[in-house]
């Protein structure tokens, strides 16, 4: 009796300790995902910055890191390539050539 209820201790915590191994491979696993991402999202946001920045020159841009559409009335909606996708729309003053960022915004396909 004492042999079966040592056993089975000893059962529960093999399976407590394959269970805490799982629970830590899936938080390293988020840990590392969510770190990638980041990055991601922070590279695709410098694009965006760098195609915000030289809107007033649109031949000195490099075409392959973002695409950019006319809104009209000197609004530009520039779209990053790269995931995860990102739009903005800023305003460029004519006189000043100053690009003003009026909102931004993750697109979801």
């Amino acid at each position: 009796m004492i042999i079966a209820w040592v056993l089975s201790l000893l059962t529960l915590l093999s399976m407590l300790v394959i269970q805490l191994e799982r629970l830590a491979a899936l938080e390293v696993m988020s840990i590392n995902t969510y770190a990638e991402s980041q990055k991601e999202f922070i590279a695709a946001e410098q694009s965006l910055s760098e195609c915000e920045r030289h809107i007033s020159n649109l031949d000195a841009l490099d075409s392959s890191t973002c695409s950019i559409q006319s809104a009209g009335k000197n609004l530009w909606l520039i779209s990053s390539k790269s995931k995860p996708s990102l739009e903005i729309l800023i305003f460029l003053d004519d006189q000043t050539r100053i690009a003003t960022r009026l909102n931004w915004r993750q697109k979801f396909e």
